[in-house]
């Protein structure tokens, strides 16, 4: 039987305080913490599949935010169609076909900018990453017809057998189950020979390629991958906020995601789901607190990389990272 690690005991402790505590504060009339719960677990799914790539991989992307914004627009230019274009609501409205849009499309951007990306190294690959996301997000803006720059609301959300999205407990109830099932998918990959090799090619990828393992395309098939999950975050995204803007996948956003991940632990299963708790409450804790909060924040992280080097699941582990 397969041993359970220190941190992943963190991930499942994390997981269950989710699944209990918004819930629990959207019974006592506290729908405030439920919004931002949901909105903390949709982007701990876009966290965790950057983590894939950047944590065990090695590949510091910084267009991620493009997956979000992609898949937040697969719902909301069919319901758009819907309501203003009449067509088919069982092929503009269904959350499956929504959904597979989605998946679908992000997959098929990270396949296609992948095969080109994953041919640089270092800040070439991080700038070639951005420079990807940012033509998506000007194409968006120049696309009038769908809000360009103003943004898209989203009039229908996702319509799904037996489940109402627009009940906020149902929806957040997804979103966490989403959030399980990336996590157990991950932690699957990962400790799977493709993971092994995935892992070993960011350690030392001249001694894998001299075993016979073809690199890069391990890491396209782990970019894809991490580009499908990320478009699946994006279309719970656009059905939480029923408002998609180009501004959600700007270079910054991305930048966000990546500091979700390092500032959780990057290369660990609770890393992107603890950053990203932190990174939400505290967003909002000093947000309230002061007009510049930024300071605050961006000090607390250049701390976080600094002298935890493992992030906070290395530090409540007590393991460095890798």
């Amino acid at each position: 039987m397969e041993r359970i690690s220190r941190q992943d005991w963190i991930a499942i402790i994390v997981l269950a305080l989710l699944a209990v505590l918004p819930p629990l504060f959207l019974s006592m009339g506290q729908s405030f913490w439920m919004d931002l719960a949901t909105r903390l677990v949709i982007l701990a799914i876009a966290a965790s599949s950057l983590n894939l790539v950047l944590g065990y991989g090695g590949l510091v992307s910084f267009g991620h935010a493009a997956f979000v914004g992609l898949g937040a627009y697969a719902v909301g230019i069919p319901a758009h169609h819907w309501l203003y274009g009449g067509m088919d609501p069982i092929a503009t409205t269904n959350g499956f076909v929504q959904i597979g849009l989605a998946v679908g499309v992000c997959a098929l951007f990270a396949l296609v900018t992948g095969l080109i990306c994953l041919r640089t190294r270092g800040v070439y690959f991080i700038m070639i990453t951005m420079a990807f996301a940012q033509m998506v997000y000007y194409g968006i803006v120049s696309i009038e017809e769908y809000g360009g720059d103003d943004g898209l609301v989203i009039d229908s959300r996702s319509e799904f057998p037996g489940i109402s999205l627009d009940d906020p407990l149902q929806l957040y109830l997804l979103a966490w189950a989403s959030l399980v099932v990336v996590v157990v998918l991950v932690r699957m990959i990962v400790n799977s020979r493709f993971g092994m090799v995935l892992k070993g090619g960011k350690g030392n990828e001249q001694r894998m390629a001299t075993l016979g393992f073809n690199i890069y395309a391990y890491r396209l098939v782990a970019y894809v991958i991490s580009g499908a999950i990320c478009g699946y975050a994006g279309a719970l995204l656009g059905n939480f906020t029923t408002f998609i803007s180009p501004e959600m996948m700007d270079w910054g956003r991305s930048g966000e995601l990546m500091f979700m991940v390092i500032l959780g632990g990057a290369a660990t299963l609770a890393g992107p789901i603890l950053g990203a708790t932190v990174f939400i409450v505290l967003e909002e804790a000093l947000s309230s607190w002061t007009v510049y909060w930024h300071l605050p924040f961006g000090l607390f992280l250049i701390l976080v990389v600094l002298y935890v080097r493992g992030g906070l699941t290395g530090l409540l582990s007590g393991k460095k990272e890798d």
